[in-house]
């Protein structure tokens, strides 16, 4: 059962991550729902320098997490990192479901964007679904 929710988790986070590669390459499909905006113009315009670096850190973070769960050869991440990691992992996935009370996550107030309704719809219920389930790795591999 661990393993197959930590394939689950680390695949829609490589997933995640070729998402992020496909927009550093150029590519525009979804970039309208991936940036919060005010209604009128995006809060900010990510550079292809961080792009990529979110596209390496949730590669890393789903290596991660089969690493930690033993679904593959352990060999990038340190024992205590793996023992310890997934509960630093799991917060970050859960703030981010809660957000910033103004722009993203399910407090938000900002609602009338293409990126609010994707974030309502989407990108909040499955940060919070990453985040269970790494609690849920967290709990059961211990």
């Amino acid at each position: 059962m661990i393993e197959v929710i930590a394939w689950i988790v680390g695949g829609i986070l490589f997933l995640l991550s070729g998402i992020h590669w496909y927009w550093a390459a150029g590519g525009s499909w979804g970039g309208e729902a991936a940036v919060p905006s005010n209604g009128k113009a995006p809060l900010f315009r990510p550079s292809k320098t961080a792009t990529i670096l979110v596209a390496v850190a949730l590669a890393l973070a789903g290596w991660f997490v089969l690493e930690a769960n033993e679904a593959v050869e352990s060999f990038l991440f340190s024992k205590w990192l793996l023992r310890y990691g997934g509960w630093a992992l799991s917060v970050v996935f859960l703030l981010r479901a809660i957000g910033d009370f103004r722009w993203v996550g399910f407090f938000k107030k900002q609602i009338d964007t293409p990126f609010a309704k994707w974030d309502t719809q989407l990108h909040s219920p499955l940060c919070l679904f990453l985040g269970v389930c790494l609690v849920a790795l967290q709990l059961l591999s211990r």
